[in-house]
């Protein structure tokens, strides 16, 4: 049975919550999980990229200079590519929608695996909700301390609008992320290095398991 420790804000630690080794055995292609994650970022783009061809400069239409006598190459028109401010050869365009599909079975099952293999490596922590007076960057700043977290990748979660004042004091910090479980995704679990889940959503993560 895989152990979370929990912790008080001050890094203190005050107790334990048990996971059942049978939510963690999740059964997942690595493969299917890496084309979620891929999807993620790809549908993450806005695709409004956007160059003019040589048709779309606004340019005088005049030639730059006579055919011939001079020497020089014949040139058209100062819209060519070659010309500063000239139109750009295959130049990036708006596209159509690019949105990738995701199987809605796949993504469940790709969040749990994530989930269990950061439970497994002893990745996630559990932290006592107390709560905060006021905003404080500082007490934040204290636990992670503690924990040896400042300088990783961490991710919160809970509830922001019962735990306001935690994600307030939390978003100042470089490379700390706060979410809530419904709407978390699999790239933002793997690209942690540690979770932090809050007691009060601990049972919202097991159901995720389960």
């Amino acid at each position: 049975m895989a152990t979370l420790k929990k912790y008080d804000l001050s890094g203190k630690e005050v107790g334990a919550v048990q996971v059942d080794d049978a939510l963690l055995e999740v059964e997942a292609h690595s493969q299917m999980v890496k084309d979620y994650i891929v999807a993620i970022r790809n549908n993450a783009r806005q695709w409004s990229a956007n160059t003019k061809g040589r048709k779309e400069v606004s340019c005088t239409g005049r030639k730059p200079h006579v055919q011939k006598g001079q020497g020089k190459a014949r040139q058209g028109s100062v819209a060519a590519p070659q010309y500063k401010g000239g139109g750009i050869v295959f130049g990036p365009k708006p596209k159509f929608d690019q949105h990738v599909r995701i199987n809605k079975k796949e993504r469940q099952t790709a969040i749990r695996f994530i989930i269990a293999e950061k439970i497994k490596a002893d990745q996630v922590r559990v932290l006592q909700s107390d709560k905060m007076e006021k905003p404080q960057t500082k007490t934040v700043a204290g636990f992670l301390k503690s924990g040896e977290l400042m300088e990783k990748r961490v991710l919160f979660l809970g509830e922001k609008a019962a735990n306001e004042e935690l994600y307030l004091s939390s978003r100042n910090i470089p490379k700390k992320e706060f979410s809530s479980i419904p709407t978390v995704n699999g790239y933002n679990l793997a690209l942690c290095r540690e979770i932090v889940v809050l007691d009060s959503a601990v049972d919202q993560l097991l159901s995720i398991l389960g």
